[in-house]
């Protein structure tokens, strides 16, 4: 199975390809929009600047290609930052539009943790996944949170996730098994 994880810029690409190569997926870093558009599933990771990852996005086509593979109905995830992203807009780096691929918006979280990092349960399923971000997504799409956090958020056919799997140990990879088995 062909895994598209786009390479924009943000950190995180070379855990996620390790991950899905360990699942016996066939990971590569896509640079390219025609690599994201033919892949059986395509991964839009994250770590770092909502500003700089819509930039790389950009610059390099992947913003179209995920909006083509998500209006034809082909499975994409978004991983932390990638999840932020792929919302109407969020409030870092001064206001950025995302991709617009599910509705909402990602906002700064307020609290003594920030950033929240670190392992916790996600609810309905009750396993703990890590976590590291200081920014969340507001959204009618949630299916699943975490300490009133969305963690979990599905539109048409992508699924974001807050949380990291491919530093989550075994619940990461059985995460990340499903959503090589929904291909």
């Amino acid at each position: 199975m062909k895994v598209a994880i786009c390479a924009y810029g943000a950190g995180n690409v070379r855990s996620v390809e390790l991950a899905f190569r360990r699942l016996g997926a066939e990971p590569c870093r896509a640079e390219r929009a025609e690599q994201v558009r033919t892949a059986d599933l395509a991964v839009l990771p994250g770590v770092g600047s909502a500003g700089l990852a819509m930039a790389g996005m950009r610059e390099r086509g992947l913003d179209e290609a995920l909006l083509d593979r998500v209006a034809a109905g082909r499975p994409t995830l978004g991983i932390c930052l990638g999840l932020q992203i792929a919302l109407d807009e969020t409030e870092e780096d001064g206001g950025v539009a995302g991709l617009g691929l599910l509705p909402g918006r990602a906002v700064r979280l307020r609290g003594d943790r920030v950033p929240r990092i670190g392992w916790a349960s996600v609810e309905p399923s009750g396993e703990a996944f890590w976590f590291a971000h200081s920014y969340a997504a507001e959204t009618p799409a949630t299916t699943a949170t975490s300490e009133g956090i969305v963690a979990v958020a599905e539109y048409e056919s992508f699924l974001g996730v807050q949380f990291h799997p491919e530093k989550s140990g075994a619940a990461g990879a059985r995460f990340l098994e499903r959503c090589l088995s929904r291909v």
